[in-house]
């Protein structure tokens, strides 16, 4: 009896060490359950789609070529064009420079979005995703529940809010995504002759008829997993940031895999081959030697520079100036995808096909702040997951020798949007008429042949977090009212044509702007639909601090939907 006891005591303490160390425990085990549930097939080579062996209509006389570029969480400060390079300022970036130099640089280029998914689909149809629902990020269940357990067990100052109702009856990751009765622009270009294809990360559905290949693209080299390498893989530079709930997210649903031309049946899943940034620079270069001779949109979706922090040794080893580990790793990670353009860039030149290819490089939203790096989106405020300038103000370029002018610059703010309609019209494509986009055909703009800016008035919204941006006055504002008494400033009202660097908050002192950008969202909002998901939670996000410093009594914060 005795015995018994003594065992039951010791299962009592068992459980409740195990209750207590729940998320070091999940991130540790989710890897291996996914590794014996769901196990990733060795690397297999890819059946690129090959077009004719010959040309009947010259490279400069078909329509243009097209190349998406679209990194991964790129903040302002990683691009030395913009801002004397990464972190440190010692990383140069001379080959993603170089797209500006020798074309056009939009120094107000905006993001869709301050999170990715929202800004890819704005990205593939030129439309506010809120006008199709696409409101919200799709996350996993696991993700949402390990941040609630963090919460459970560290408590913070300024509260996290969950909904364990709509936690407990998320669709799986894959369930939310793109409507299929959407057009995007891939659809678009194939009626014009095109051959698509995607490669990288999509995240706008992987079931049914969200998958790539019912959304436009001939082929798709999707990315299937978060790991550049296997963690313990000798060619992988690891930098975990510890008690972070995203970063622990990443690495417990880590997995190195891709997946090509899917059907949503994840058993098809296999291994990349080598340093994903790498890996798909690769088979980009397959898909333009095999494609040469008809015209092709490639959308080149990089995983770089999100984290899991995951640096290829070559890069760390060449980066030894950099004595933070954290940050070198980070700056090697940009480094691959810098090396990345230059690839394209030289296998373009190679095929002769540069005069009359149109590329444009973006980042879907700014650097985030769960990194702990805290230059990334220098000179601006703010990060990813919030609608200062840090969150949403991107790296934004284009090159096309053919049309535009090298050393061209856009100062007027555009946006993802216009992605679409600038593709659109290089390609001499009519956007169909029963389809309200948002976006504008930039070209014009480029060469100086319209006169007047692109927009007048842009918006962003994720749930209550809501921003317009209106002839240089910008209105971010956020439904803080559940916090306990007195609430935070939940209004911020920004002159950016003087304050570029949202220093000054006008708010209390020009109730009237504040009126008048308000009835300027309300209109809009008028014309939203309702989200396809709900929000799980909601987070406050520091504006001047990274997410790894404490927040103190005075700091700004901004509470983050999804």
């Amino acid at each position: 009896m005795k015995k018994l006891t003594s065992f039951a005591l010791l299962l009592v303490v068992v459980g409740f060490v195990g209750w207590q160390k729940r998320v070091d425990i999940l991130v540790f085990a989710a890897p291996k359950l996914q590794e014996f549930f769901r196990p990733v097939a060795d690397h297999r080579p890819i059946e690129w789609s090959r077009g004719p062996e010959t040309a009947s209509l010259g490279p400069n006389e078909r329509p243009p070529n097209i190349v998406l570029i679209v990194t991964d969480d790129m903040g302002f400060n990683d691009i030395s064009f913009y801002n004397g390079g990464a972190g440190d300022g010692s990383l140069q970036t001379p080959n993603i420079d170089a797209l500006a130099e020798q074309g056009v640089t939009f120094t107000n280029g905006y993001a869709a979005n301050a999170v990715c998914s929202p800004s890819r689909a704005s990205i593939m149809t030129g439309r506010y995703s809120t006008r199709f629902g696409f409101e919200f990020t799709p996350f996993y269940k696991t993700g949402a529940t390990i941040f609630q357990w963090m919460n459970d067990l560290d408590p913070q100052p300024i509260p996290r809010i969950f909904d364990s109702e709509n936690i407990d009856n998320m669709k799986t990751i894959g369930e939310l995504g793109l409507p299929a009765s959407e057009i995007t622009i891939a659809e678009l270009l194939q009626q014009r002759g095109y051959y698509t294809a995607l490669i990288g990360k999509w995240h706008l559905g992987s079931v049914g008829e969200m998958v790539p290949i019912k959304q436009g693209f001939n082929d798709s080299l999707e990315l299937a997993g978060g790991l550049y390498l296997p963690e313990a893989h000798p060619d992988a530079v690891n930098a975990k940031v510890s008690g972070d709930p995203i970063d622990n997210m990443v690495w417990a649903m880590g997995r190195y895999a891709a997946r090509f031309n899917s059907d949503g049946d994840v058993s098809k899943d296999f291994q990349p081959s080598g340093y994903v940034t790498d890996y798909y620079t690769d088979e980009a270069i397959k898909v333009i030697e095999h494609n040469r001779h008809r015209p092709f949109f490639l959308y080149l979706a990089h995983w770089g520079i999100h984290n899991p922090l995951q640096a290829s040794r070559e890069d760390y080893d060449a980066l030894s100036h950099i004595k933070d580990h954290r940050l070198r790793v980070y700056s090697a990670m940009i480094r691959a995808v810098d090396r990345s353009v230059a690839r394209i860039t030289q296998s373009l030149a190679d095929n002769g096909l540069a005069e009359n290819t149109l590329i444009i490089f973006t980042s879907d939203n700014g650097g985030a702040g769960y990194i702990g790096l805290s230059d990334v989106n220098k000179p601006f405020r703010g990060w990813k997951l919030n609608h200062f300038e840090g969150g949403i103000h991107v790296p934004f370029m284009a090159k096309w020798p053919a049309q535009i002018n090298a050393g061209s610059q856009l100062d007027a703010p555009i946006h993802h949007n216009d992605i679409f309609a600038t593709i659109a019209a290089a390609a001499k494509m009519e956007v169909p008429a029963d389809r309200q986009i948002d976006g504008v055909d930039l070209l014009p703009y480029i060469r100086k042949e319209t006169a007047g800016v692109p927009h007048q008035t842009l918006f962003w919204r994720e749930g209550h977090q809501q921003t317009v941006l209106h002839n240089g006055w910008k209105l971010i504002r956020a439904d803080q009212s559940h916090l306990p008494q007195p609430a935070p400033q939940a209004k911020w009202l920004f002159n950016l044509i003087e304050d570029p660097t949202e220093q000054i908050n006008l708010a209390s002192q020009n109730s009237d702007k504040v009126t008048e950008l308000e009835s300027l969202l309300a209109a809009h909002n008028a014309e939203q639909v309702q989200p396809l998901w709900p929000s799980v939670f909601n987070t406050p996000q520091q504006i001047d601090k990274t997410s790894n410093e404490p927040i103190e009594e005075g700091d700004e914060f901004i509470y983050w939907p999804n």
